[in-house]
């Protein structure tokens, strides 16, 4: 009987945990989908913003901006790493701290003063634990980043680039491709120059020259206000991106853990049925055994 009971402990248990992981693979689907919404929304604007400021680089008119100026040395970098807060989501988290950790052991022997920017309390825990210094740390950004949070941030990283203190950006983040597809990537954010759709590819050189463009009231005032918030829009997107990828992460994380304690119910069920039968016919020919006793 003590085998039989311990088994059907062992099953209810396994069935706690399926409940919890279920739950959380519905929650983390709902918030997929909105995440994902999000995203998506601000995938259109993000590259329309980049594309039109790339068009004016490569249009060869006589514009420029400081944040699309690469600068001769790099002195000082920040690279920023997105996390999670929660754990629970496969390999989510150890995917970017790969990449992250290999940039920031690039950038430390190439530039003379370097700073790292955590946001996600697994992503502190996992560069304290590897002894590297964080310079700040980010907990605030949850599933639902807005853009309010991160236009300050933005606003601190455009401060310090035009002022000289700072020369690079790079962000290491899970870019969102598709609900199928998620990528931990590790980008430059500025100068511009180096972001994403500023290269000049077969279809920016078809266009190059075909596209008049008409300032007013000038080319200077209407870069002013272009450029920054091209930044502004791509700082969000890898926000947004994180965002999603990390609940597509749990969302297939916690499935597959539902269907891991499936089987093992499965498996429990059918150990308990057959030590309970054993023991319900040892029972019996014990019975039977007395019967025989009495009977002689």
């Amino acid at each position: 009987m003590a085998k039989a009971r311990a088994l059907d402990r062992r099953r209810k248990s396994i069935r706690s945990i399926r409940k919890i992981t279920r739950t959380m693979e519905l929650i983390s689907r709902a918030r997929f989908k909105k995440a994902m919404d999000r995203a998506i929304a601000a995938s259109a604007y993000t590259k329309r913003m980049t594309k039109l400021v790339g068009d004016l680089v490569r249009s060869g008119l006589p514009v420029s901006h400081p944040l699309l100026l690469p600068r001769e040395e790099t002195n000082r970098a920040i690279l920023l790493v997105l996390t999670a807060n929660r754990g629970l989501c496969g390999g989510y988290n150890g995917s970017i701290m790969r990449l992250a950790t290999a940039r920031y052991r690039e950038l430390r022997e190439s530039v003379a003063e370097l700073k790292l920017e955590v946001s996600g309390k697994r992503g502190i825990s996992a560069l304290k634990f590897r002894g590297v210094k964080i310079d700040e740390r980010y907990t605030h950004f949850e599933d639902k980043p807005a853009f309010e949070e991160v236009n300050l941030l933005a606003d601190r990283y455009l401060d310090e680039f035009t002022t000289g203190r700072l020369d690079r950006l790079d962000i290491a983040y899970t870019k969102f491709i598709s609900s199928s597809r998620q990528q931990a990537v590790v980008e430059t954010l500025l100068p511009l120059a180096g972001l994403e759709g500023f290269e000049e590819d077969e279809e920016g050189k078809e266009h190059i020259g075909e596209t008049p463009y008409e300032f007013l009231p000038s080319a200077a005032s209407i870069l002013d206000e272009v450029v920054p918030a091209s930044f502004k829009v791509k700082l969000f997107k890898c926000f947004l991106d994180a965002a999603v990828s990390e609940q597509i992460a749990r969302m297939v994380s916690m499935k597959a853990a539902t269907e891991n304690a499936d089987e093992m119910i499965g498996m429990l069920s059918t150990a308990y049925n057959r030590a309970r039968q054993g023991q319900i016919t040892g029972e019996l020919l014990e019975i039977i055994g007395g019967a025989e006793a009495l009977n002689e």
